[in-house]
């Protein structure tokens, strides 16, 4: 009874075939035709397990014309297009093409909701044709070379990737099992989430990837670990859902719908679910409905254009591919590491609400929760049509790296623990908290222009602005928001087209200083006075990186534990600005600063040592011995120490002088002290003089070595042959506050 009632609906779902006169003989085609849709129905019915629920009216049989493709292959529902190369004969070519074009017509019919998958149809046109054996004539092909082939050309309309599809079919002995589980999806009304993939249609991971683990500064930008092809792009699940939170304009309060798969997001739901909730428990339900609603962001929104800059495969035709729930789209760990940096940037508001993953999303409940927390994490899970786990995702974020994994066949919470365990490793390597510095305070803010080389973008109120990718005035980068160059350093250059530049591998902000009013006896020179004021833009960089710049920029030649010692001491100087409330400077009132170099050895060890017992700003300077002989106008001398100089002389790093003064008619001589070094900065000298003598309008200084002479003599230290511990000691063991408005260098 059962077969019987299966044969007639099968009789009763065959469609009429039309045809046009143009493919002959015109009776002999369409009886071959419905002879080929028998076969297919009845293969249908074997796999799926029952008939389909209703057949097309009509199908037009027709010569072909030239039209491009439409869907999965020539022709589009209800039209089957066909070349015939001999009028009136159906050769053995045209009645494959036929039924391979059939096959096609009976998925858009049985199974519409699998009408994007091309891998899919055209797999299973080919398996049913009776094609593959004409395939398997070509040369031979291994399993690895033919998943190439066919992942090359995904929309499978090539003869190379047809003969690399049939390669695949052939290792299957009977049906290919993954198309039976596929066409009981069909019958089942199932949601074709997860696209057909070239491992599952083979049977085996032909080209699964491995492992992989990105970890990236938050600050610098650097890729501090990878390990794995960090650079292949994978399905990402829902990794990408920070993204669009971030897109959206406003996140609506949604009731879940009962015995709605999407809606399961794990026990004690609330009645009604927020953006925030929904986030932190991937509730894909909730982006489905913000869609339908009409509110959700299309493509990502603003975010959109970051994620194709970083390597996404291609834009989200809706909600389904932006969350991964269909497989169709793809992006490298390493592309999701730079995405989440510039999220972290733009949007510290999402970033702080998946802090919150480890208590009540995702990952909570787990051994490594208390170890995550804090972390901002977002997990992700790509599976086949048998919901497995393909991939497993982790995004992670904490204040200074950005973590990425991608585990094969595991879910998220199986590999939860490495996370923290790979912040650990990383942090190893010291020096990878952030520094800040106050850069290129010396040039108008108009005239300094940066260019990136990898991703460049200006962040405006949170929103991401691909940056013009020629020069631009880094003063418009940094107007409303952080300017952030993905995959490269900034190269900044000033004035405009004297320099190349140098680079600054972090992220510059603007920042305008209070008003600076010097106090007494401090130069006022035109740049000593912007030296102090300090500078609009605030550069962030590693504390590694930052130590690094300024010790190429003091003594490029320094080596060995001199180098420790002075890297030492410019680690712990960054801690302690002479901008009272502001990062400290890029000039030599703080530490002169010119961009980040390359991290030598002895950086490395220096900031991975414990920190200096000293609570207040370090000198340090050149020093040495070598002999200097300067004049300067007596007048300018004067300007600093007073008018009516008659002695000068310097003892315990001060100038003490002596000036006539005159009141009414008396006339006495006044005694005057101030840091030698402001003497030194403000006559340009070469260090703290040992002498000055009065010769006519002029004053002759003399003295030894380079800088003010005090705290940590960097060319004494190269002599010594002494520890870098010593060397501190030596130099700052009966250390005394330094001079807020003294030099630094």
């Amino acid at each position: 009874m059962l077969w019987a009632a299966t044969v007639a609906a099968l009789l009763a779902a065959t469609p009429t075939f039309v045809t046009r006169g143009d493919v002959t003989p015109e009776a002999e085609l369409r009886r071959e035709a419905e002879t080929a849709w028998a076969a297919l129905e009845a293969r249908y019915v074997a796999e799926a397990g029952a008939a389909p629920a209703k057949a097309p009216v009509t199908i037009v049989l027709q010569r072909g014309v030239a039209l491009p493709p439409e869907r999965n292959a020539q022709g589009r529902p209800g039209r089957v297009e066909l070349r015939q190369n001999t009028p009136g004969v159906l050769e053995e070519r045209l009645r494959v093409a036929l039924r391979h074009e059939l096959a096609h017509q009976l998925l858009w019919w049985a199974c519409p909701q699998s009408s994007e998958d091309r891998l899919f149809h055209e797999a299973f046109s080919v398996a049913v044709s009776g094609e593959l054996a004409a395939w398997k004539e070509a040369p031979y092909q291994s399993l690895s070379r033919a998943a190439s082939e066919l992942a090359s050309a995904p929309a499978v309309d090539t003869p190379r990737a047809r003969r690399a599809l049939a390669r695949l079919l052939s290792e299957s002995v009977g049906f290919p099992k993954a198309l039976s589980r596929r066409l009981r999806q069909c019958q089942d009304g199932a949601r074709w989430v997860v696209p057909l993939s070239i491992d599952e249609l083979a049977e085996v991971s032909v080209r699964a990837p491995g492992p992989a683990m990105v970890v990236v500064s938050r600050h610098s930008g650097e890729v501090l670990l990878a390990e794995g092809d960090v650079r292949r792009a994978v399905p990402y699940g829902s990794t990408l859902k920070p993204f669009l939170y971030a897109a959206g304009a406003g996140h609506p309060v949604l009731a879940p719908r009962a015995g709605v798969q999407e809606w399961a997001c794990g026990p004690g739901l609330p009645a009604k679910v927020d953006g925030s909730t929904a986030l932190l428990r991937s509730c894909n339900g909730y982006f489905l409905d913000w869609e339908a609603k009409g509110s959700a962001p299309k493509a990502f929104g603003a975010w959109g254009p970051v994620l194709e800059t970083v390597g996404l495969t291609g834009t989200p035709a809706d909600m389904a591919d932006a969350i991964g729930l269909r497989s169709t789209l793809a992006l490298s760990p390493w592309g999701m590491a730079q995405a989440y940096r510039l999220l972290a940037e733009a949007r510290p508001d999402v970033v702080a609400l998946l802090a919150d993953n480890a208590a009540r999303g995702t990952l909570s409940e787990l051994p490594a929760s208390k170890a995550l927390a804090g972390v901002a994490t977002k997990t992700g899970t790509v599976r086949d049509a048998a919901s497995r786990p393909q991939f497993g995702w982790i995004a992670a974020v904490d204040a200074d790296l950005v973590v990425v994994a991608v585990r094969p066949g595991k879910m998220p919470r199986h590999f939860a623990e490495e996370i923290p365990a790979t912040l650990a490793r990383v942090r190893r390597q010291a020096g990878l908290d952030a520094a800040r510095v106050q850069v290129l305070g010396l040039v108008p803010a108009k005239e300094v222009e940066a260019r990136c080389s990898g991703a460049g973008f200006a962040v405006e109120d949170g929103v991401p602005r691909a940056a013009p990718a020629e020069w631009a005035r880094l003063e418009g980068l940094t107007s409303r928001g952080a300017a952030v160059c993905l995959g490269a350093p900034w190269r900044v250059r000033f004035p405009k087209g004297v320099e190349e530049g140098r680079d600054y591998a972090g992220v510059f902000t603007w920042s305008t200083p209070p008003p600076y009013r010097p106090p007494p006896g401090v130069p006022t020179s035109p740049s000593a006075l912007k030296a102090r004021r300090g500078s609009d833009f605030i550069f962030r960089t590693t504390r590694l990186q930052y130590t690094a710049g300024v010790v190429g920029a003091e003594d490029v030649t320094l080596r060995g534990e001199p180098r420790v010692a002075l890297a030492r001491v410019i680690a712990h100087n960054e801690q302690h600005s002479r901008h009272p409330g502001r990062p400290v400077c890029d000039t030599t009132h703080c530490q002169a600063f010119r961009g980040t170099v390359r991290v030598q050895a002895e950086e490395a060890k220096a900031v991975g040592l414990a920190p200096l017992k000293w609570k207040e700003w370090l000198l340090f300077s050149q020093g040495g011995e070598e002999p200097w002989k300067e004049r300067r106008p007596r007048a300018e001398v004067e300007r600093l120490v007073g008018r009516g100089l008659v002695s000068l002389r310097f003892e315990g790093g001060r100038a003490l002088s002596i000036v006539t003064k005159t009141e009414g008619d008396s006339t006495f001589e006044s005694a005057g002290s101030l840091p030698c070094d402001l003497l030194r900065s403000g006559l340009k000298l070469a260090s703290c003089p040992r002498t000055a003598s009065f010769d006519g309008p002029d004053m002759v200084f003399e003295g030894r070595g380079r800088g003010h002479g005090e705290g940590l003599d960097v060319e004494a230290a190269k002599a010594s042959g002494l520890k870098s511990d010593a060397i501190l000691e030596g130099a700052y063991g009966r250390q005394r506050p330094a001079p807020r408005d003294d030099s630094g260098s």
